[in-house]
């Protein structure tokens, strides 16, 4: 793919998608730590200085497009949430109704919480302040709306809601290589069931985590 000259704010926001477009595919392939911008500025048809016209750099790539995941998610969420109501039932039983939404919607976006786990360690690491500044109100709107989702499901969650929803999606981010281990250790596990005894897939150790997450915000009454 090659592109000509963008001279309008139409023309550069189809480049920036197509930029963010092709990183998500390249990360169907392979994890974050491998992406690099000369193969993504290949990938795109643009020289590396052109996609850096766009983003700062591979990391604001990265950001941008958690923050695209990020959108994607809590609107698959809402349709879940909504779809699969959960009215009438009691505390702890909405409590684990969501949990299990959570932790389908979550386990189907490997992309999302790869980036998440990359997120603190590696794609804060190299942008500019401005950056990180217009990243993190982004993500706090993500949050917010995403703590809105709970409470219409679990209203005894309050303020807690917010801290529970940041809290599962870091967990996602962390439990991500271990939920889908590589050949090695998936051999190990053969080999010797007795280590694997933590090991789960993404879907069940998701709502583990869920779980526990909400069932411990709810209040102690």
């Amino acid at each position: 793919m090659t592109f000509q000259r963008a001279r309008s704010e139409e023309q550069r926001e189809v480049r920036r998608r197509t930029v963010l477009d092709t990183a998500a595919a390249m990360l169907d392939e392979m994890p974050v730590a491998d992406l690099s911008l000369n193969e993504l500025s290949r990938r795109v048809g643009l020289a590396k200085s052109n996609v850096l016209r766009y983003f700062d750099s591979r990391e604001a790539v990265l950001l941008d497009l958690l923050d695209a995941s990020l959108a994607d998610w809590l609107a698959e969420l809402s349709a879940a949430l909504a779809g699969e109501a959960g009215a009438g039932r009691g505390l702890v039983q909405r409590a684990e109704h969501v949990a299990d939404v959570l932790a389908r919607s979550l386990a189907g976006r490997r992309v999302l919480c790869d980036l998440v786990g990359a997120q603190g360690g590696v794609l804060e690491r190299n942008v500019p302040t401005g950056v990180v500044l217009r990243h993190k109100r982004s993500g706090l709107a993500r949050l917010t709306a995403a703590a809105d989702l709970l409470r219409r499901h679990l209203p005894e969650l309050g303020d807690e809601a917010e801290r529970a929803c940041f809290h599962l999606v870091v967990l996602a981010g962390a439990l991500a290589p271990y939920a889908s281990p590589p050949p090695a250790v998936r051999a190990a596990y053969e080999l010797d069931p007795a280590v694997a005894v933590l090991h789960a897939g993404p879907e069940d150790a998701l709502r583990a985590a869920a779980r526990t997450l909400l069932l411990g915000a709810l209040p102690r009454t």
